[in-house]
């Protein structure tokens, strides 16, 4: 019975496939860009045959959704990792923003500079824009919950909790973009710390 549960956990051939692309196109995205990223150039990145990548996925569109939905599940692991450390609200808050920008061992900045661009690609693919704009609204919700955790340790009246949220999420997707247009204006590992300040500048 133990042997068939791991046996079942256990990835499928297919999976581990799936999976390479996904580094493929990340690895090539990170560097060239989406448009730049042609079906073969994934394939080579990772050693695959091009057919591979057409057997798997429909289309390269459909290799980025899947992308997408990686970079979210990675988001969520490494903010439950944080999360179990966190010891009041406010590092509940802290464990977010520091999640969000991958600071640590788990740093990945081929993942960062992807993210920046699927925002751009977001405004005119539709099938990137639905998990996009999904990812983002639960983002903000995650956030106002620790904001009015925060608001509600302070006594502090909690009504605008949303707007608070919407503006820390927008300068931490806008260092993703800045990191990427424009390196150095914004440098490694210095979002997180501005996105708390401004925190508890606003909250405190």
């Amino acid at each position: 019975m133990t042997k068939q549960y791991w046996d079942m956990a256990r990835p499928t051939n297919t999976d581990e496939r799936r999976d390479q692309i996904l580094d493929g196109l990340q690895q090539v995205m990170a560097a060239r860009g989406f448009e730049r990223a042609s079906v073969a150039a994934i394939a080579k990145a990772v050693g695959l045959a091009p057919g591979l990548v057409h057997y798997h996925f429909a289309s390269k569109e459909e290799v980025l959704v899947a992308l997408v939905a990686r970079l979210v599940e990675r988001f969520r692991r490494r903010y439950a990792e944080r999360l179990d450390a966190a010891r009041d609200d406010w590092a509940r808050l802290d464990a977010f923003i520091d999640a969000v920008a991958a600071l640590g061992p788990d740093a990945d900045p081929a993942a960062a500079a992807c993210w920046a661009q699927i925002g751009a690609e977001a405004q005119r693919l539709p099938s990137v824009a639905a998990p996009y704009r999904e990812a983002l609204a639960g983002a903000r919700a995650e956030l106002a919950e620790s904001v009015r955790a925060v608001c509600a340790t302070s006594g502090r009246p909690d009504h605008d909790a949303e707007l608070v949220a919407t503006g820390l999420l927008a300068t931490l997707e806008g260092a993703f973009h800045l990191s990427q247009a424009a390196p150095g204006v914004v440098p490694p590992g210095e979002a997180a710390g501005l996105v708390r300040r401004m925190a508890r500048g606003v909250l405190a």
